[in-house]
């Protein structure tokens, strides 16, 4: 039978990884986000104005980017401490 493996990351490197998926949501995150003022109502009382939706648009913009840049940031301050494949850190020499 197969020897099972436990591996045990480190708070920081758990956060990383973490991080690091958060970060490939982002892109669905956007694109469901720009694609909300396709469901606002055209007509009648409650509608949105073109401007609106293009505020709202650019916005959500920003704020990708936004998030992009701070998690950019983060994963940079972390950037000397390597991992390989399995999550482990490399032996140093």
């Amino acid at each position: 039978m197969s020897e099972r493996r436990i591996v045990f990351l480190e708070r920081q490197m758990y956060r990383r990884h973490r991080l690091v998926d958060a970060i490939r949501i982002l892109p669905f995150l956007g694109l469901i986000l720009w694609m909300l003022p396709l469901t606002w109502e055209r007509e009648g009382p409650s509608t949105i104005s073109t401007s609106s939706a293009t505020v709202y648009i650019f916005l959500v913009w920003f704020v990708l980017i936004l998030l992009s840049a701070i998690a950019a940031t983060v994963l940079g301050k972390g950037g000397d401490r390597e991992i390989s494949e399995d999550g482990q850190r490399p032996e140093e020499h």
